[in-house]
C-alpha cells in the first residue's frame, strides 16, 4: 500500500511531487533543499547548508516513524562554482 507522507518540519513540495512516499517498508524521499521549513530562508555556508538538508531528510524520516539509522541508501548532489 503506497503511503504519501509529508510534513510541516520540512520544506513543501514546490512542483508536483511529494515530500516522501511509504511503500510497504520502504521509504523514497524527494530531494531536499538547505530551506529552514520555520523562516523559509537558506543558511549561510556549506556546513549550515549541509546541517540544514539533513535535517529536512530527518523530520521526514521522523514522520514516516524511521530515523537516520534506517537509511539503506543516499545520493549528495554537490554544485559549485569555481573562481
Amino acid at each position: 500500500m503506497k503511503q504519501v507522507i509529508s510534513t510541516t518540519a520540512a520544506p513543501a513540495a514546490i512542483g508536483p511531487y511529494s515530500q516522501a512516499i511509504k511503500i510497504g517498508n520502504l521509504l523514497f524521499c524527494s530531494g531536499q533543499i538547505p530551506v529552514n521549513p520555520a523562516n523559509g530562508e537558506i543558511p549561510e555556508g556549506i556546513k549550515a547548508q549541509t546541517e540544514q538538508a539533513l535535517a529536512n531528510v530527518a523530520a521526514l524520516l521522523n514522520e514516516a516513524g524511521a530515523t537516520v539509522d534506517n537509511v539503506v541508501k543516499t545520493t549528495v548532489f554537490l554544485s559549485f562554482v569555481l573562481k
